[in-house]
């Protein structure tokens, strides 16, 4: 394979490669990105989900035990 590419001028191999390379595998790498954004994003609005939750159990459970036994 190096000998393959030895011979050719630099732009077929920096240029030329890589944008044949992203039009043959660009939805699969676009497939990919998106998957992993969608995952971060889903992460994301779970961690501020819970933290919210804490957030209200929290105050909720402080301000019934300030006010002492019913």
């Amino acid at each position: 394979m190096r000998e393959i590419f030895a011979g050719l001028p630099w732009w077929v191999k920096w240029v030329a490669v890589p944008v044949i390379a992203l039009f043959v595998f660009g939805g699969l790498i676009a497939s990919v990105v998106g998957f992993f954004i969608g995952l971060l994003f889903k992460a994301l609005v779970f961690v501020a989900l819970v933290g919210g939750l804490i957030y209200v159990v929290r105050k909720f459970t402080a301000s019934s035990s300030s006010r002492g036994d019913w």
